[in-house]
């Protein structure tokens, strides 16, 4: 854009240039003035014209008062004579005529510059003005080498296992032979795997960084063009520069833009995509080695895959950057809280406990978030109040203060909340509740925030069926205290017919049906293999699971509304706080679960006192985030 930019002005400037000089060309600069002819002839008789130049058709003539004007000839035969008649003085030159080569130009100059202006504009469509029409197969991998690459294992936190797998590439990569003298080969691929924001990108270049050699960087959208066949050139190109340049890494992020499994979907055929990605599996493990070129993908969309691409020889290895646990997740925080004035009362441990699966993406945002609350409030420093403010935005969504909400209907929504906290309260497998609010947040009239005491990886049956009755808490709160029914509860019940639904046709926990999967799994609908999936299921089994489904939320749904009759008073303690303060925490939560009156809100905090550098302090370290 900057060069696109640069070559308008150039062209601006040129075609300036050239009025100005055609102009001076036509309008040749004089101190005369023009008078009209017949005043000129009457000034000859009357004796007040002294001197005549005559150029051609331009008469330039000198007054007996010294004054000079200019005068154009209508082709006047007898004009001589008149002048010589009435003693004017008579000087003649011939007309200046502009040069051929001035001629050749003027007439020129307007066709040759539309062909400047076409020549220019193609150029520039058809690849920056590198190469013409001959740079659309030419590669647009950016490199990086050890001048402009200073990411190392040091800047990438919170996957340490990926860390440890790809350790041994760059050990490949400074000594080869440590590796071949056994007999080992080196991976030729590296495919890694994880959610959005968990540190693919930054790994990838991590291991550039450690190993000091060029990282050729490329999107796997780069590739794809509207012209037939430039993606396998693109490719050909690449792996020709990478060659050159090895030993070195090629990075293809978003490597599913190109790489999806062939013959996918309803039309089939030999497109553009699947051309690409024929020439990449050529180019990874074909003929023609790639000695010293190793290639790492990422992707969040391994299931899409062309199964060629992930065989033995290609990618050979498939590396998972999972989402940060708890301690990665407090390596994180504390990486990004070096880069803000945080206040003495912020504990890295406790922010990391209350975020459980937040990737290093969503962790960087969070402390950028409590920086903002904190310049927002005039602070000098960042402390644990804006952290909870910023956790509680990321979680539950921005509030919205300006809402105007009738006092019926903010008195509903105060009892629905409290029917969630209640029941969530008193059953055992239930995580524990974290704050609930009655102000409106996102698109929630109020929220009741749950976080684990730890990280799950698995949910057992009777978790789940917390979970459900918990979700019927609130509308049951409204039937019971308020006598009615609104729309609020519609998420809870969609979330609650899906976790049921889950719970009979794929986890296997239902007595009734027994461990068999009913149901395909939805999570990741992929169409080249979905559409050729048939349900082989009968519809009398369907029958039986919808009514194990209507089991599970009717037994879950009267254990909630039993709980709720037989602790009245605590949902009505808890609306009344709720209703004066608007928000609640777990201490408060936990006096009026206890029968005590709620404590009220605690201070804002007012510790502004910057904290003293540790002397051991670690080396500040960048987060695990793409």
């Amino acid at each position: 854009m900057n060069n696109l930019v640069k070559n308008l002005v150039i062209w601006l400037v040129i075609g300036l240039v050239l009025m100005t000089v055609f102009n001076q060309f036509n309008t040749r600069q004089t101190t005369t003035s023009p008078v009209e002819y017949s005043q000129f002839i009457e000034d000859v008789k009357s004796g007040k014209v002294s001197k005549a130049l005559i150029e051609g058709r331009v008469i330039k003539a000198t007054m007996a008062d010294g004054k000079r004007v200019t005068v154009y000839s209508p082709g006047d035969i007898w004009l001589v004579s008149d002048l010589l008649k009435y003693g004017v003085k008579i000087e003649a030159k011939p007309e200046e005529e502009p040069s051929l080569l001035m001629n050749i130009f003027v007439s020129w100059f307007p066709m040759l510059l539309l062909i400047g202006v076409w020549v220019f504009f193609m150029r520039q469509m058809q690849g920056g003005g590198r190469g013409g029409a001959f740079s659309f197969g030419k590669s647009r991998a950016r490199m990086l080498d050890e001048s402009n690459n200073n990411v190392t294992f040091a800047d990438v936190a919170g996957c340490e296992e990926a860390k440890e797998e790809v350790s041994e590439l760059v050990d490949f990569l400074k000594d080869p032979s440590k590796f071949q003298k056994l007999g080992g080969r080196i991976p030729k691929g590296v495919l890694m795997v994880g959610n959005p924001g968990t540190g693919k990108t930054l790994l990838a270049r991590a291991i550039a960084g450690e190993a000091k050699v060029p990282f050729f960087s490329i999107s796997g959208s780069d590739f794809v063009e509207m012209f037939v066949g430039v993606g396998a050139a693109r490719v050909r190109d690449m792996f020709d520069q990478a060659k050159k340049h090895a030993p070195c890494i090629v990075f293809i992020d978003e490597i599913d833009a190109v790489g999806r499994q062939r013959g996918a979907g309803l039309g089939g055929g030999n497109d553009e995509r699947e051309q690409t990605l024929n020439q990449l599996l050529v180019e990874m493990d074909g003929f023609e080695g790639t000695t010293g070129v190793i290639v790492i993908a990422a992707t969040n969309r391994p299931d899409v895959l062309d199964p060629a691409l992930l065989r033995p020889g290609r990618f050979d290895r498939q590396v998972v950057v999972p989402l940060p646990d708890i301690r990665g997740r407090e390596e994180i925080i504390k990486v990004h809280m070096r880069k803000v004035p945080v206040a003495p009362d912020v504990k890295a441990d406790i922010i990391a406990r209350g975020t459980p699966g937040f990737s290093g993406a969503d962790l960087a945002n969070l402390v950028n978030e409590a920086a903002l609350f904190a310049a927002r409030a005039n602070k000098r420093l960042v402390d644990m109040e804006d952290f909870e403010r910023a956790k509680d935005k990321i979680m539950m969504g921005a509030e919205r203060r300006s809402m105007v909400m009738s006092e019926e209907e903010r008195r509903n929504t105060a009892y629905h909340e409290s029917g969630h906290a209640v029941v969530a309260k008193l059953l055992p497998k239930s995580d524990p509740v974290h704050k609930v609010t009655i102000i409106p947040r996102g698109r929630a009239l109020g929220v009741t925030m749950q976080l684990p005491e730890q990280d799950r990886y698995a949910y057992d049956r009777d978790y789940l069926m917390s979970r459900i009755a918990v979700l019927f808490g609130g509308r049951i709160a409204e039937e019971v205290f308020m006598n009615q029914m609104t729309t609020g509860a519609s998420n809870d019940f969609e979330r609650a017919t899906s976790m049921a639904r889950d719970m009979v046709t794929r986890y296997g926990m239902s007595d009734a049906l027994g461990p068999m999967v009913y149901g395909e799994n939805e999570g990741e609908v992929f169409l080249g293999r979905s559409i050729t999936t048939h349900k082989n299921v009968s519809e009398a089994t369907m029958q039986k699971v919808d009514a194990e489904i209507r089991r599970i939320i009717d037994e879950q749904y009267g254990l909630a509304r039993r709980l709720i009759e037989e602790h009245r008073d605590k949902v009505e303690a808890m609306t009344k706080a709720l209703l004066e303060w608007e928000t609640i925490d777990a201490d408060q939560i936990d006096d009026i679960m206890a029968g005590l009156p709620p404590r009220p809100p605690k201070p804002p905090s007012s510790s502004q006192q910057p904290q003293p550098p540790k002397p051991d302090a670690p080396s500040a370290t960048a987060p695990a985030a793409a």
